[in-house]
């Protein structure tokens, strides 16, 4: 972020509050385990073989499975999937948070994080949320902690994510998120035998930080 921009624009109490800003973390140490992302009715955590059930029932309806990659066929293929999670998260290669509304125990969706370098300064994500849960703001709010996270913690400067166009739900939530359509990836995606054209989203850090120093200006103003 330039300094001379928040220099001209606010104080200096302000711009310490924007350079300074960071998601509610508590480790930086992602690779020894994940920390716990606190949301209004929700908790961002790291997957457990408890989740292995309760994701098997979320993510393989037909209106979560029908635009994302074939999810594992029984229970204990969740359970695999997790305990790959966890090595390739200790290895700095992949993170992967369960979604656990307020009131439940279990994980009923997820985020994942895809190193694209060794430095994980790009990186690939992709969401999956039982559809009992959409329309309800856990996803806008878990996916902005997600991307400060990627950025505040991991370092992460690009975060691109793919969603078939034929996915309104899942592009239109990318697009009100702040992310940037690049392009259009012909007959990437095959589901069911049938080929899909997916659109190509990326955030970059500088704009989300950009974005968040607006907001964090506007609120102040107001207030």
């Amino acid at each position: 972020m330039d300094r001379h921009l928040i220099q001209s624009s606010v104080g200096r109490g302000l711009k310490a509050m924007v350079l300074n800003l960071r998601s509610e973390t508590i480790s930086t140490d992602w690779q020894a385990g994940l920390p716990l992302l606190v949301g209004t009715n929700f908790t961002l955590r790291e997957l457990r073989f408890e989740d292995a059930a309760s994701l098997y029932a979320s993510l393989t309806t037909e209106e979560v499975a029908r635009f994302i990659s074939p999810p594992p066929t029984n229970v204990e293929g969740f359970e695999r999937f997790i305990q790959w999670t966890q090595t390739e998260r200790a290895a700095g290669r992949f993170i992967c948070f369960g979604i656990v509304p307020n009131g439940q125990a279990t994980a009923v969706g997820m985020f994942q994080l895809r190193a694209l370098d060794s430095s994980f300064q790009a990186a690939e994500w992709g969401f999956a949320l039982d559809f009992m849960y959409w329309g309800t703001g856990i996803f806008a709010e878990s996916a902005k902690k997600v991307v400060d996270f990627a950025i505040d913690v991991v370092g992460t400067l690009r975060l691109e994510a793919r969603a078939a166009l034929a996915n309104g739900r899942g592009n239109g939530a990318l697009a009100k998120l702040g992310a940037v359509k690049e392009g259009v990836l012909r007959r990437s995606f095959v589901r069911n035998g049938v080929h899909h054209d997916q659109a190509l989203w990326a955030i970059v850090a500088e704009e989300w930080l950009l974005r968040r120093f607006r907001t964090i200006r506007t609120e102040a103003s107001v207030n």
